[in-house]
This record gives C-alpha cells, structure tokens and sequence, in this order.
C-alpha cells in the first residue's frame, strides 16, 4: 500500500479523527498559526489569514499533513509525517504543531500513536525519526514517552530568526529515532499520556 493513500485517508482514535486537509481549512489553521506560542520553535513566524489559506490548500495536496480533529468537533492541530529518501530505508520524519487552547489533554500523544502505529503496520517502516529544539521540553518529553531515543545534541546547527545587527542566531537541534522492534501498541502506552502538547517551557 502506498502511504496516504485508501484505507488511510481517515484515522480514527478514542477522541480524535485525523483526516487530510481540506482547502476551507484556513481559518481553523490560522486560529493556531497566528499564536506566538504556537509557532515559537517552529521555522517559520505566525501566519496571516491570507497565509494559512494558502497553507491550507498546499496541505489538501499533500499526503504528509494530517489534519487533527476532536471526534465531531473542530480542528485541533496537525502531525506531519514525511517519508524519507532513499525509499527503500523505510524511513520516516514526524512533526507537530497544536491549538496552544488545547495543550495538557494528551492530543498530540493520542494522534502521534495512531499514526505511528500506521506508519510501521501498513507501511512497513523500519525507523522514525524526529527532531526539536532543546528549549522545547513538553515536545521532546512527548517524543519520549512515545518511545523515541534521543540520539544526539546537535550544537549551534540551525538558524531561523536574525539578530537586530542582521547576524543569524543560531539554536540546537536534538535528534530522536524509533525503529520499528521498540514500538509498543498504543495501549502499553496510555499509561504514559499526560502534559504532552509541544508548549513552551514555563517562565
């Protein structure tokens, strides 16, 4: 089976439906894209109306984008799982971004599981890997209690913003990865749901 493709089109949890994109999507995505708190370690700043409506038709195109739903109610957030090259590693890349009004309810722990749960069942995957910024620690406490490894500290690595002199600033990068004989079935791991929203650290 392909992946994203038939069967997959729709996942469905205890309390969530993750689906493809749509292009009416914009406002939903715009109404978490255009928090401060929700972009803050992500490689792009917060999105305008006009963007998100734009984003919102590029994602209905792509099969790497999940649109994250509360069970017959609003969109929450999205997961990203992107497929990497050379196809024949079976490898995977995960990412997420969450509605800050929804952090704490284990959201993102219940839509990563499902899909990752796809990823190596009916895709066959053999290894995922993830990556955050250090300073984010709900994120990369949320990867570990799915399970990932963090299998590196990449130092000064990256650069999305500029200092007012124009000279880039720079951030770490840590590595996670999970290979396909470490995942458990989700309900081994409900034990380990809690505050795991990608939120920023507390002042």
């Amino acid at each position: 089976m392909r992946p994203g493709v038939g069967v997959d089109e729709e996942l469905h949890t205890r309390r969530l439906l993750l689906r493809r994109f749509r292009a009416s999507d914009g406002p939903a995505l715009h109404d978490y894209l255009s928090r401060p708190e929700a972009v803050r370690f992500e490689p792009y700043p917060v999105q305008g109306a006009d963007d998100c409506a734009l984003l919102a038709s590029q994602r209905a195109a792509d099969p790497d984008f999940w649109a994250v739903c509360l069970a017959g109610g609003p969109l929450v957030g999205n997961v990203w799982l992107h497929r990497d090259e050379p196809a024949s590693w079976l490898t995977w890349e995960l990412g997420y971004v969450f509605h800050p009004g929804h952090w704490g309810n284990g959201y993102a722990f219940e839509a990563a599981s499902a899909l990752l749960t796809t990823c190596f069942g009916a895709w066959g995957a053999h290894r995922v890997h993830a990556e955050c910024d250090p300073r984010n620690t709900p994120s990369w406490r949320l990867l570990e209690r799915l399970g990932f490894r963090r299998e590196g500290h990449l130092r000064a690595n990256a650069s999305f913003a500029t200092a007012p002199d124009g000279a880039p600033e720079w951030q770490d990068t840590y590595l996670y990865a999970l290979l396909a004989g470490e995942w458990a079935a989700p309900a081994e791991r409900d034990a380990r749901a809690g505050i795991d929203e990608p939120a920023p650290d507390k002042p």
